[in-house]
C-alpha cells in the first residue's frame, strides 16, 4: 500500500498515509456526530457533537499508528528491517523486509500491536470511568467510552487466528514452532484468514439484507480484503515450498551479457536491445557490476535524449543493486528482490558478476519445484 503523503519519522522509520484514510476518518466522524452522540447526549449544538468526533477520530488514528510503530519497534530490535508504515482504509501496514529468524520472533513482532491496542483501549477505559464516578455526564465522557470500546475492539479482532490479521501471524508462529515448517504453517494461517473472510462477506450480506444497515457491507468488504490478502500469502508460501533447497546458482542465468556504463542509450537501442533480446543487461567495470539497466527504463528516456544519454544515467544504481551468492537459497534471495524496483538480482562470487536472476528464472523454478512436489513417488522394486 503506497502513501499518498508523508508525515515525518518516527523511531526512524518513514510514516505515510494513504488517501484512502480520509474514507474511513469521514466514517468514523460522521457516525459519531450524526448519530452515536446525539442519541447518547441530545440537546449539544451540532458544532459540538462534530468536535467531538473528529476529535475522537483523530485520537484513534493516533492510537492505531502506535498500533503499528509497536511492530515496526519489535522488528527491528529482531533483525528485519522496516520500509515503512502507512496508514489506509483498513487501518495500517508497517512494511517489513525479510521474515523472522524463528518462530519467537514472530510472536514477539505479531503480538505487540494487539497488546497496545488493548493498553490503550484500557486506558482510555479507566479515565472514562474516573469521570463517571466524577459525575461527568458529557461528551468528552462519551468520547473516551468509545475510543475505550474501539481499541479494544481493534485488539480482539487483530488476534483472530487468521493471515493477515495480528492473529494469523501469531497462529503461524505456533504452527512453525509444532511442526518446524514455516511454509506450512503460513499455508494454514492463509486458509484461516480466507475462512474468516467468507464468514464476515456472509454475514455482512446478511446484516445489509435484513436491513440492519450499511455496516454489513463494511463487514462484507473487510471480509473481501482478508480473502484476497490471504490467498496472496497462502500463493507466496507454496511458492517458497517449491523452492525449497533451490540454491542461487541453480536459476541464474551464468554468465549474461553486459553493458558498460559510459555507453549511450541510442547505443544501446542499436546495437544490444534487439541483437541480445534481453530485458534487463548488467553494467560492469571489470567484471564488477556497477549498474542495472532494464528496457523498460530506456523507454523512459525521449528519443532525442538517447544520444547524449549514458546507461548509468538510468540504470538501477550499484547501491541499489541486489547482490546474491552461487551458493545462497533463492527462498532467502526472495524476499530481497523488491529491494530493486527492477526486480532482479546479480549473482557474484568474490565480487565479479557470474549471473543474473530474473523473474522469468524463478517463475520456471517454482514450475520445476511444483512438479518436483507433486509427482508421484515411484514405487521401490523388490
Amino acid at each position: 500500500m503506497r502513501a499518498s503523503f508523508r508525515l515525518g519519522r518516527i523511531a526512524g522509520v518513514p510514516v505515510g498515509v494513504n488517501w484512502s484514510v480520509l474514507v474511513i476518518f469521514a466514517l468514523i466522524t460522521w457516525g459519531l456526530a450524526a448519530n452515536q452522540f446525539p442519541r447518547s447526549y441530545p440537546d449539544r449544538s451540532a458544532v459540538a457533537y462534530t468536535l467531538a468526533g473528529l476529535a475522537a477520530a483523530v485520537v484513534f488514528f493516533v492510537g492505531l499508528l502506535a498500533h503499528e510503530v509497536s511492530h515496526a519497534i519489535v522488528a527491528k530490535r529482531n533483525g528485519l528491517t522496516v520500509d515503512g508504515i502507512t496508514l489506509w482504509l483498513f487501518g495500517g501496514v508497517a512494511e517489513l523486509k525479510g521474515e523472522p529468524r524463528d518462530p519467537g520472533a514472530e510472536l514477539r513482532i505479531a503480538g505487540v500491536g494487539p497488546l497496545v491496542s488493548l493498553l490503550i483501549g484500557a486506558f482510555f477505559g479507566v479515565v472514562a470511568g474516573l469521570l463517571a464516578l466524577a459525575g461527568q455526564r458529557g461528551l468528552l465522557l462519551g468520547a473516551l467510552a468509545w475510543l475505550a470500546g474501539i481499541n479494544v475492539l481493534l485488539a480482539v479482532f487483530n488476534v483472530l487466528p487468521a493471515a493477515p490479521l495480528d492473529g494469523g501471524r501469531l497462529l503461524r508462529a505456533a504452527v512453525w514452532r509444532a511442526t518446524g515448517d514455516r511454509n506450512r504453517a503460513s499455508v494454514v494461517a492463509a486458509r484461516a484468514g480466507w475462512v474468516l473472510g467468507a464468514l464476515l462477506i456472509g454475514l455482512g450480506l446478511w446484516q445489509f439484507l435484513s436491513g440492519v444497515g450499511f455496516g454489513g457491507l463494511w463487514l462484507a468488504l473487510i471480509g473481501w480484503f482478508l480473502i484476497g490478502a490471504a490467498g496472496t500469502e497462502e500463493r507466496q508460501a507454496r511458492a517458497g515450498s517449491a523452492l525449497r533447497g533451490i540454491r542461487v546458482g541453480d536459476v541464474m542465468t551464468p554468465q549474461p551479457q553486459t553493458a558498460s556504463a559510459e555507453m549511450t542509450v541510442a547505443d544501446f537501442v542499436d546495437h544490444y536491445l534487439f541483437a541480445y533480446r534481453h530485458s534487463a543487461l548488467p553494467l560492469t567495470e571489470e567484471g564488477r557490476p556497477t549498474g542495472l539497466v532494464t528496457l523498460d527504463r530506456v523507454r523512459g528516456v525521449a528519443a532525442d535524449r538517447r544520444a547524449s544519454t549514458t546507461l548509468a544515467q538510468v540504470a538501477c544504481r550499484a547501491d541499489q543493486l541486489v547482490l546474491a551468492q552461487p551458493d545462497e537459497q533463492l527462498n532467502d534471495l526472495l524476499p530481497r528482490l523488491s529491494e530493486c524496483a527492477d526486480g532482479r538480482a546479480l549473482v557474484v562470487t568474490d565480487g565479479r558478476l557470474v549471473g543474473i536472476v530474473s523473474p522469468s528464472d524463478i517463475s520456471r523454478a517454482v514450475q520445476r519445484g511444483t512438479l518436483r512436489t507433486n509427482s508421484p513417488t515411484p514405487a521401490t522394486s523388490r
